[in-house]
């Protein structure tokens, strides 16, 4: 009889998923990080929004948007999770289930090339690494369920072994993967009044963090200063930089409206951070446009995007005054 390790009672066929991730979003996804945790919190019946203030201090790093991540210290705050690093001196796949057993959760970096939720993109294409959460552990059966991007999913067989570095896919060679423990002993769903007094505490907290000046100025005098670099890349090339600027910092923007707006509507006087996940949105939609414009110039064309990029910065700097304002005024 086989033995299934599961800790958290969901099935592929019956998840349903975050409402950030459910309704129609402009980029369909932030990053595998963010994305995971919006998912495993939202599965453990926690609000992922609460905590994601974060967002409102990601920065332009000089060559490409903050690769954003749920701080520990906030996940800590807000919800009692505990997630630090952990050393994977066994195979991945015993400590995946020895976690388990013990109600604790991994991340785990594996590659895309075995997640059939990456269908048509890395699935059996590409080398990516990504970040999944594994829930399910049918060893016998080489079944597992995963929390992965905006969902949560099941695979087996050789994606399996590939996922674990199992069989034919075993490589000595190769440095571990980096894993988290995530433990959830002291994990906490404190009611709306209080959850919503700790996010409060991190938007001030993430606004004292934000960038001295404004990042999308600085992404923009960059862009310029690439333009003929931006006409040699292949098509291949364009999207991974694409994905390391323009998605990172348009989901993220995407984020902080859903924040706002989640905060927003749940406090006194709040209409600053409602006005604020307007501009916040405006600036999503502007950096999808400005790829569908520089996707043009890596093919060639002549393009004039500047003003895209001074409407993407004003709206920035907007949300941003927004923000603080409510802060100030509470």
């Amino acid at each position: 009889m086989a033995v299934i390790h599961q800790l958290l009672p969901v099935t592929a066929a019956t998840y349903r998923t975050h409402p950030i991730h459910s309704m129609d979003r402009i980029w369909t996804e932030t990053n595998c990080y963010v994305d995971v945790w919006v998912e495993v919190l939202h599965a453990l019946g926690l609000e992922s929004l609460a905590a994601g203030a974060f967002a409102l201090s990601t920065d332009f790093e000089g060559d490409q948007w903050t690769f954003s991540k749920y701080p520990p210290e906030d996940l800590r705050l807000v919800y009692g999770i505990d997630v630090h690093e952990m050393n994977p001196w066994r195979p991945v796949i015993d400590h995946v289930v020895e976690q388990l057993e013990l109600g604790r959760l991994l991340t785990v970096e594996v590659n895309s090339y075995f997640l059939p939720d990456t269908h048509g993109v890395a699935y059996r294409i590409d080398q990516v690494k990504s970040t999944i959460i594994p829930n399910m552990v049918d060893r016998a059966r080489r079944r597992l369920g995963y929390f992965h991007n905006a969902g949560y999913f099941e695979l087996d067989g050789d994606d399996f072994d590939g996922v674990f570095r199992l069989g034919d896919h075993t490589d000595d060679q190769t440095l571990p993967p980096y894993v988290e423990l995530v433990r959830l002993e002291r994990t906490r769903c404190d009611p709306e009044v209080a959850l919503v007094a700790t996010a409060e505490r991190l938007l001030g907290e993430h606004l004292t963090r934000r960038p001295v000046d404004n990042p999308v100025t600085r992404m923009g005098e960059r862009i310029r200063a690439d333009q003929d670099w931006l006409r040699t890349m292949s098509l291949e090339d364009f999207h991974l930089w694409a994905f390391g600027t323009l998605r990172q910092c348009g989901a993220s923007a995407e984020l902080a409206a859903a924040f706002c707006m989640w905060l927003g509507t749940r406090i006194d006087s709040g209409q600053h951070l409602i006005d604020a996940a307007v501009h916040w949105t405006s600036l999503a939609e502007s950096t999808k446009s400005l790829q569908f414009q520089l996707a043009r110039v890596a093919r060639g064309r002549p393009v004039d995007f500047t003003d895209t990029l001074e409407t993407m910065a004003e709206h920035w700097q907007d949300a941003q005054d927004l923000s603080a304002r409510r802060v100030m005024a509470g």
